[in-house]
């Protein structure tokens, strides 16, 4: 078993690496399947001892070689949680096609907190990529019930689109499309606690950047990085938080 947690977390650190590149280049329609890799600020061509995920970052002191300037500490973090979250994956559902989809479900949401982060965009690229790849694997491997994912679907998207509605572009239509792809693999229940812990770790974080002076009231933060929080807690652990609250109530 541990050969196959380090090969898979070896997996996720090495396409870590490739979705930060494709996180900073979809948005700008920049091709990322031939171009090399380069600095974000001297355009340096980057050699392979530079893209070795978190290694090059640490050795380089988290600048570049060429024109000595930082580097964002998203890159090593983005490697190091892509490897985790493979690994872990691979610990919750072992071999089998839900194991698949934990490691699709991972791909979106980690360049999505890239994009999001970087430029407080949810690109539909992404997600139309992701989109029948969950489709397939969902009729593959259904819920239970079998409709909870095309329901789940549909209330993710209208959950969000109220709220555009109601606040008048409170939430982005990035917010809403991604609502509506998290409601196909994880389900009507599933779904509506994702919405409610994204609400809730959204608002704990703001107190908290507001009470340091991050950032300011007026100040447009994304909400992408707090739903794939709250995405992945749901996905790994919703149902036991469920049954936790439900016993509470009895």
């Amino acid at each position: 078993m541990e050969f196959y947690i380090t090969l898979f977390a070896f997996f996720g650190l090495i396409l870590g690496s490739f979705f930060n590149v494709v996180g900073l280049r979809v948005p700008k329609k920049r091709p990322f399947t031939n171009d090399r890799s380069v600095c974000p600020h001297c355009n340096h061509t980057l050699s392979w001892y530079e893209l070795i995920p978190v290694l090059s970052y640490i050795f380089q002191g988290g600048k570049c070689r060429n024109c000595k300037k930082s580097i964002g500490i998203l890159y090593p973090v983005i490697e190091l949680v892509t490897g985790f979250l493979f690994a872990f994956s691979y610990v919750h559902f072992g071999i089998s096609i839900e194991l698949i989809v934990a490691l699709l479900l991972v791909s979106m949401l980690v360049i999505i907190v890239i994009t999001d982060i970087n430029y407080m965009l949810i690109p539909n690229k992404v997600l139309l990529f992701f989109l029948p790849l969950f489709i397939i694997l969902r009729g593959i491997e259904p819920l239970e019930p079998w409709w909870s994912s095309l329901i789940g679907g549909l209330i993710g998207f209208c959950l969000i689109a109220l709220i555009i509605l109601i606040s008048n572009g409170g939430m982005g239509a990035g917010d809403m499309k991604l609502f509506a792809v998290l409601g196909i693999v994880l389900g009507v229940n599933l779904v509506i606690l994702t919405f409610f812990l994204a609400s809730i770790i959204g608002a704990l974080v703001g107190m908290i950047l507001l009470l340091l002076r991050i950032i300011d009231r007026k100040q447009p933060v994304p909400f992408g990085p707090y739903i794939v929080v709250a995405g992945l807690i749901a996905y790994f652990y919703g149902e036991t938080l469920i049954s936790w609250y439900l016993n509470i109530l009895m």
